[in-house]
């Protein structure tokens, strides 16, 4: 290698990035999310039943993001074995996760606002109000099945 020429990428790392852009152009990559999807939507709704039981379930909306999870795993467990369930179910399910994580974020936001001092003490509600942040979270599950449904399926 001559001074001032760029050292070469190694084999493995090349291999790497070549594969999973190779994965997305395949269609692979399609199957893969979609699983991810489904065990994403498990977790996160486990999760949520958890924190939501913990606030013993003060607003029935607290039961759609619970709901709403084996909905999501289903269709991403779907949409792993069969293409048109990866054009149909997963996006109309990953669409309903993404709204609710959404309506999620406002209904946290608002539930900052109504503790004591609202949003004028934001250092203190922030940390002992809902997680602001954490619908968002459920939000990007169902981006994950958005995304499985419109990339090219594996041949």
């Amino acid at each position: 290698m001559k001074l001032g020429q760029p050292r070469p990428v190694s084999g493995r790392a090349r291999y790497g990035i070549d594969r999973m852009v190779r994965n997305v152009e395949t269609g692979r990559f399609e199957r893969g999310l979609s699983a991810l999807t489904a065990a994403g939507a498990l977790v996160t709704a486990a999760e949520i039943f958890f924190e939501h039981d913990s606030a013993s379930f003060g607003n029935k909306m607290m039961w759609i993001p619970v709901a709403l999870g084996p909905v999501g795993a289903a269709a991403g467990v779907a949409g792993f074995f069969s293409e048109r369930m990866a054009k149909t179910a997963l996006p109309v399910a990953s669409a309903a996760i993404v709204a609710n994580g959404l309506q999620g974020t406002y209904l946290h936001a608002r539930g900052i606002a109504q503790k004591p001092g609202g949003w004028s003490n934001a250092r203190y509600n922030l940390e002992m109000g809902p997680p602001l942040l954490a619908p968002l979270l459920v939000t990007m599950v169902g981006g994950m099945g958005l995304l499985a449904a419109i990339l090219r399926r594996e041949k």
